[in-house]
Order: structure tokens, then C-alpha cells, then sequence
């Protein structure tokens, strides 16, 4: 019996969460259909990675996910999530879904936190504290990617172990093995000896792009190139930073592009200048194709990458440590090399997706009682 699952989305723009979600919905294949709900009317780009044959649809009839939680509201998304066997929600933007369920009832829902936007980066609000513990009563399972959600979750959200599920992040670590290939990135075009840092993200104010931005420019390497692949309303911020410092004729922008695997190898150095993070695909991508990664020290990052890598994650506010961790990479090819190769090992040890895919297939199963519904046969 196929399983309906409905997907309410803080935002269905292609970013980290969002691609895991897409990547599972594929791999349960025919055993599953699935409705997709954005907080972000009209941000539903991921939907393109959805493969040709998976049944799911983008119902415009649904009430919205974002505005006043007045009881009215939640009534109504109740009503319309009793149409499907499964509800999967996504982040505080999503969160009134959670609340529907607590407050009137419906099927089984799991609730998936993947970090915090800018608004809660520095601190958690007290009063979205209380509203999760409340919608989280009721949910069947709160998933977590990273140890630090995980103890934020039963800190300052109450909730007991047993309703926490900690699923490290995961990808298909065999296809980032082979080279990138050639023009996969519109407008680069790789130079003789040049330096290319590079990164994937979601162009919002919490990953803190115009830092990254910032620290390209102070780089010793003038040879170098910064390629910012994603999109997002902070676009013309960053543009606006690099061309403040004279950089702008360097910095690439190519907007959003599927299928990293096939462009993640043009980069030399990957990094990552956000303000919250918690376990970000993107990192795990990149070290999937042997590179070194410079970021801030945010979520879980520092224990993803490899002990080699390390000492390249620096404090979030340390701008200057940023710079001189790019100027490592930037100087020593066989620096590059040597921690690549170990980030690549790593991941492939630790990051392989069919260990996520089967826990997430297992729990969404054991939520409606039948633990082997999706569970993909090739797992």
C-alpha cells in the first residue's frame, strides 16, 4: 500500500535539509507520494531534483504554513493534513504544522530541525522555546543531525530522549569520486594556476556570505577566484560587499545548480562563513571530493572534518584566522592534497548515505506501523 506523506517546509529553495528530503523522496521511489507545502510561497526550486517518475504534487489549496497562529489556521491545517498517512515537518518555519497536530489532532508526524536562522543564531527566543515544547508533545519523533540540536533539544525544548532522533547527514559519497566536469559552473572557466574558493549555500543573512566575502579579498593570492553557488534575498548584499572591496570582477555568482557532485570538484579550497550551522551536506559534499575546508566553528563542523582538516576551523567572530587558514590552502598544493585526501576518507567512512537512508526509511515507517514500508530495496 503506497504511503502518503505530506512535507511542510520552511522553505522549499534547494539548501541542505531540503536536498536530504528531495534525496529520500526519490529513494522510497513508488512506495510513497508525497505532498510538498513551503512557508515561502514560490520558493519550491528543489522541486526540480525531484526524479522523473516520483509522484508528488505542490497543492495550491492548502492553507498557508506561515502568519498568525490563530486557532482558525491550525484548524484548518489539521483538517487538511487527515489526508495523508505521514506528516514530515521541517524547521521553525514549518512549526505551525506541529502545533495543528497538538492542538486538534492527525496523523502521525515526525518534526526534522536542521539548525536556526539568523534571529536565533546568537540565542533561542524563550518564546519559540515554549511553543516547540508544546507542538512537540505530540509529535511522534523530533530528528536532529547534529549532537549540539540534540542537547538543545532536550535542554532548552524538554523533550526526553527517547522522542530525539539523532541521523547524522549522509550523500552518495561514490559519485563525488570522479573529476567535476567541464563548464558544470556558468561563467568559470578555469585559469593556469589559479586558486578557486568555492562554496554551496543558501544566500540568507545566517550563513554570513559578505564575511566570506571579505576574507576572499584580504587574501595574499590575487590569482584567486570566489564562486558562491546558491540563491537567495541576500544576493545583491554580497555583490554590493565585493564590489566595495574591488573584488566584485572576481566573485561568481551562478545561482542555483543541481547535482553537486558535478561542479563541487572545480573548487580548491571549500568554505564555510556562517553564523549558525549545525551538520551542513554541503561541507560532507566537499570533503566527498577531496578538499580542504576553511569555516567558522559553528554546530558540529569542527568534529566532521578530519583531524587533519581541524585546525582550518576557526572561531566565528576570528575573521584574521579565516584569512590565514585560506592563505594556507591557497599556498601549498601539497597542503591541499594531503587534507583533502583525508576529508575524502572520512567521509566515505563515516558519511554514506545508506545508513541514513535506512534509518529515516525505518522511523518513518515504524510512525505508521509498518517498519518496512520505505524502506528501499537496494539498502
Amino acid at each position: 500500500m503506497t504511503v502518503r506523506i505530506l512535507h511542510a517546509h520552511s522553505t522549499f529553495s534547494l539548501g541542505g535539509k531540503e536536498a536530504r528530503a528531495v534525496r529520500l523522496m526519490n529513494m522510497f521511489g513508488d512506495a510513497a507520494e508525497h505532498a510538498v507545502l513551503s512557508a515561502m510561497p514560490g520558493h519550491v526550486s528543489a522541486g526540480d531534483a525531484i526524479a522523473e517518475g516520483i509522484k508528488v504534487d505542490f497543492p495550491a489549496d492548502a492553507p498557508p504554513l506561515a502568519g498568525m497562529p490563530g486557532l482558525k489556521r491550525l484548524f484548518r491545517l489539521s483538517r487538511f493534513m487527515r489526508g495523508f498517512d505521514l506528516v514530515l515537518t521541517y524547521n521553525w518555519g514549518a512549526f505551525d504544522a506541529v502545533m495543528a497536530r497538538h492542538l486538534f489532532g492527525g496523523p502521525p508526524l515526525i518534526h526534522h530541525e536542521d539548525g536556526f536562522n539568523e534571529d536565533e543564531a546568537d540565542q533561542l527566543k524563550s518564546r519559540r522555546n515554549l511553543y516547540r515544547r508544546l507542538g512537540l508533545s505530540a509529535a511522534f519523533r523530533l530528528v536532529v543531525p547534529s549532537r549540539r540540536l540534540e542537547s538543545v533539544a532536550r535542554r532548552a525544548w524538554g523533550q526526553p530522549q527517547r522522542k530525539i532522533e539523532r541521523i547524522p547527514n549522509g550523500i552518495e559519497i561514490a559519485r563525488y569520486r570522479s573529476a567535476a566536469e567541464g563548464g558544470s559552473i556558468p561563467g568559470l572557466v578555469r585559469r593556469k594556476g589559479e586558486i578557486v574558493v568555492g562554496t554551496v549555500a543558501g544566500l540568507r543573512a545566517v550563513k554570513n556570505l559578505p564575511r566570506l566575502v571579505r576574507a576572499f579579498a584580504a587574501m595574499k593570492a590575487k590569482n584567486a577566484r570566489l564562486v558562491i553557488v546558491g540563491e537567495g534575498p541576500e544576493s545583491e548584499r554580497i555583490v554590493a560587499q565585493a564590489r566595495d572591496l574591488g573584488v566584485a570582477d572576481r566573485l561568481i555568482l551562478p545561482g542555483f545548480i543541481p547535482e553537486p557532485w558535478r561542479y563541487v570538484g572545480h573548487f580548491d579550497i571549500f568554505a564555510l562563513s556562517s553564523d549558525s550551522e549545525q551538520f551542513p551536506i554541503s561541507l560532507v559534499e566537499a570533503m566527498a571530493a577531496g578538499l580542504p575546508a576553511v569555516a567558522t566553528a559553528v554546530g558540529d563542523i569542527a568534529a566532521i572534518v578530519s583531524i587533519d582538516n581541524a585546525p582550518l576551523i576557526v572561531g566565528q567572530e576570528d575573521e584574521a584566522a579565516f584569512i590565514a587558514a585560506l592563505d594556507s590552502l591557497a599556498e601549498r598544493t601539497d597542503l591541499r592534497r594531503a587534507i583533502g585526501h583525508a576529508n575524502r576518507e572520512r567521509a566515505a567512512r563515516e558519511y554514506d548515505e545508506k545508513n541514513m537512508i535506512a534509518r529515516y526509511g525505518r522511523l518513518y515507517g515504524e510512525a505508521i506501523g509498518r517498519p518496512e514500508a520505505l524502506l528501499p530495496e537496494t539498502i
